[in-house]
């Protein structure tokens, strides 16, 4: 009902998504359905570690550390089931190359600035997300991993992003809400102030490249790592769909 009555041509899918699923979690008592999904995920990815270390061991640009956080992208129950070899599709799509390849920018954006703020996505990949976090930290820059307040799907949240180790290099903060993605509107009072005040931000994921594509971004420098998983998106970047991607935005 809630979907028949606000979907239209001008709708935000990030906010529609979010009200979405505050609706069920309502009539359903569950606060976390993915909480399970979200401990494999990290299992997951923290297993597949020795195996990156020795790919790092013979590259280990700037350009495999971001290929490396975008191919753990992958790790997402919203499109793939709990039977799926992660491991062998990681493995098969590090061997990819970026569709849209924009790492020098990349690179001159972290030698300007001195601060990143890091718009984590979902569970799991956040471990991939931690090795970037150490390469970036080598060009003398601060950062901050911003995580979501509470449980929404298989988004990260405070609990996931420790779990993961981000904290041993990062400090984290939390959007102050649950949305599904980034909606600016959700932000709270501290959260908005902080993204206001960045000047570099790394963003995670479809979704959040979805609502940062509906936001007056200024003269930030922007940078969207994802892999590209639906038709929409894909249209939208001039991609095929399973293409890895880092864009300024």
């Amino acid at each position: 009902m809630h979907m028949a009555d606000n979907f239209n041509k001008d709708s935000q899918p990030n906010k529609l998504a979010t009200e979405v699923n505050q609706y069920i979690k309502q009539e359903t008592g569950c606060r976390d359905a993915y909480f399970k999904q979200k401990e494999i995920s990290n299992e997951i990815a923290l297993s597949l570690i020795p195996n990156v270390h020795e790919i790092l061991k013979t590259n280990n640009s700037l350009e495999t550390y971001v290929k490396l956080a975008i191919v753990g992208n992958i790790l997402d129950f919203g499109a793939y089931d709990i039977t799926t070899d992660f491991e062998g599709l990681i493995c098969k799509n590090l061997n990819k190359n970026l569709s849209i390849n924009d790492i020098e920018e990349f690179k001159k954006a972290l030698k300007h600035h001195s601060e990143v703020l890091y718009l984590v996505d979902n569970s799991g990949e956040i471990v991939f997300d931690r090795l970037l976090i150490e390469k970036i930290k080598e060009y003398d820059v601060d950062v901050v991993v911003a995580v979501k307040s509470s449980p929404i799907v298989n988004d990260a949240c405070e609990k996931e992003a420790i779990d993961a180790g981000l904290d041993e290099f990062a400090e984290i903060t939390t959007l102050g809400c649950d949305s599904g993605g980034i909606v600016q509107e959700m932000f709270s009072d501290d959260f908005r102030k902080l993204f206001d005040e960045s000047k570099l931000i790394v963003s995670k994921g479809m979704a959040n490249y979805e609502g940062l594509t509906e936001m007056n971004l200024g003269n930030k420098d922007v940078f969207a790592l994802l892999c590209s998983k639906c038709n929409p998106i894909s249209k939208n970047l001039g991609v095929d769909i399973t293409s890895l991607v880092l864009k300024k935005l």
